[in-house]
């Protein structure tokens, strides 16, 4: 393989203008010092980020792990604890949350109220994933935006 004699002779250049920025007598300790300084840091800084996005990574599956778990417990919930969770994600889909009655039974969720249309499906679809909801009930009036 044939090399470039003009790309030679720059990268010959290149090396040798920063052996002599770094070797330079006068200047030269300094520029080391703050060279070294520079990586160090730079090593210091990865190491924090990669440390934060471990314990990310660790908590998140941490947190997947205790959700599949507390799925998969068989146990009845308190019926006050599970409404409190569907009226909790009830502002997250529905405009006027205010409007819709949460009322729970055994772990069977009865929705009433007048919610819009558009909104009725995605609120039940919602509340079927509420954690401790056995069944659901539909009793909501879709009224047509306007």
């Amino acid at each position: 393989m044939r090399r470039d004699p003009v790309l030679s002779f720059l990268a010959g250049a290149a090396i040798g203008a920063g052996l002599m920025f770094l070797l330079d007598p006068d200047r030269g300790p300094r520029r080391r010092a703050l060279a070294r300084d520079q990586i160090l840091s730079g090593g210091r800084h990865a190491g924090e980020v990669f440390g934060a996005k471990s314990r990310h990574l660790r908590n998140r599956a941490r947190g997947l792990v205790a959700g599949a778990r507390s799925r998969m417990r068989p146990e009845l919930e308190d019926d006050d604890v599970i409404a409190e969770r569907v009226r909790s994600e009830l502002g997250r889909v529905v405009s006027q949350p205010g409007a819709v009655v949460v009322a729970v039974e055994d772990g069977v969720v009865t929705l009433s109220g007048e919610v819009p249309a558009p909104e009725r499906e995605d609120l039940i679809a919602v509340t079927r994933w509420v954690r401790g909801v056995r069944d659901l009930e539909d009793k909501l009036e879709a009224r047509e935006p306007g």
